[in-house]
């Protein structure tokens, strides 16, 4: 495992991405007892790589967490070269271990040691939702894939967590009369598709997963998002510790939410983006107006100006 100097560059934006690596580092020795969401987004990517019938010699994983996603592609899309970065140093060993043909780097998302043109895929499952710089991360990655290589990114987005964020919001207003962010705010689906084009992606796709998972106490709910690695890194978060009559009230609230089984729901969104890097060898879009059929005719409907619409 080659493991280089981490750069120590100043961090700006929402997130304290120093403080984020070491809830990584921490995490690190639990993850596998949380990991169930990085092996369903892991699994859902290899599906989707089967369906696009190609082979992808040189790969990277960005953000390999314990190397859940490295060992799933392993002897498969005709890899050659596998590398794998990761920002946490005790995930990187972790990863390194799981996955010990790949090369394994400690690197930050946002600050990528590739060449331009290096890569036939890069998959980062799990990890650009904490990124200060999204765009500037997109970009990088798609400097770093050859002509027609392909991004597969899969990041929590919209929706994710958001009985805890309601319940617990209302809990800390119940009790204190304030409120500070606790659960950093996620991003729009289409907001995220339209980051892929300002990247230079093309032929992008974005799409969304929603997972609900059933949990018999919500504080096993707080256990896994510990242990996943998640925990809240805004710089605007409140420095103290929740208070136990915050948490005893986010408690009553969520629990009578209960299903007949005594179970909650939590909800998980994930957002799956695809992207392409330019190619001139590309499948391109019809001009506008060069259609040989008009999408009604196609469709077998009836066509409707805006002008006649019914109101």
């Amino acid at each position: 495992m080659k493991l280089p100097a981490e750069k120590n560059s100043a961090d700006f934006g929402p997130f304290d991405r120093a403080l984020w690596r070491r809830r990584r580092d921490r995490a690190a020795h639990r993850l596998a007892d949380a990991d169930f969401l990085i092996r369903d987004t892991a699994g859902q990517i290899t599906e989707r790589l089967e369906e696009i019938k190609r082979t992808f010699p040189r790969i990277a994983v960005i953000g390999a967490g314990n190397g859940i996603m490295g060992s799933a592609l392993q002897g498969r899309f005709g890899i050659v070269h596998l590398v794998q970065t990761e920002a946490s140093s005790v995930m990187a060993a972790s990863a390194a271990r799981a996955v010990p043909e790949a090369l394994t780097l400690i690197a930050d998302e946002e600050a990528l040691p590739f060449a331009d043109e290096t890569f036939d895929l890069i998959i980062a499952p799990l990890t650009l939702h904490w990124t200060n710089d999204l765009p500037g991360a997109l970009i990088q990655m798609r400097r770093a894939l050859k002509p027609d290589g392909l991004l597969i990114a899969a990041m929590f987005a919209g929706q994710t967590l958001t009985e805890l964020r309601t319940f617990l919001t209302r809990a800390e207003v119940e009790v204190t009369g304030g409120l500070s962010p606790r659960i950093a705010p996620m991003a729009d689906l289409r907001d995220l598709g339209g980051l892929l084009q300002r990247a230079g992606f093309a032929l992008t796709v974005a799409d969304r997963e929603v997972v609900p998972v059933r949990y018999a106490n919500p504080l096993r709910l707080l256990s896994d998002v510990r242990a996943m690695g998640e925990s809240n890194v805004m710089r605007d978060r409140h420095k103290t510790l929740l208070r136990r009559d915050v948490i005893a009230k986010m408690l009553e609230l969520y629990t009578a939410t209960a299903d007949a089984d005594g179970n909650v729901t939590a909800t998980f969104e994930i957002a799956y983006l695809h992207g392409w890097a330019p190619s001139p060898d590309q499948q391109q879009p019809l001009r506008p107006g060069s259609a040989k059929m008009r999408l009604s005719e196609a469709l077998g409907t009836t066509e409707i100006s805006t002008g006649d619409r019914a109101g």
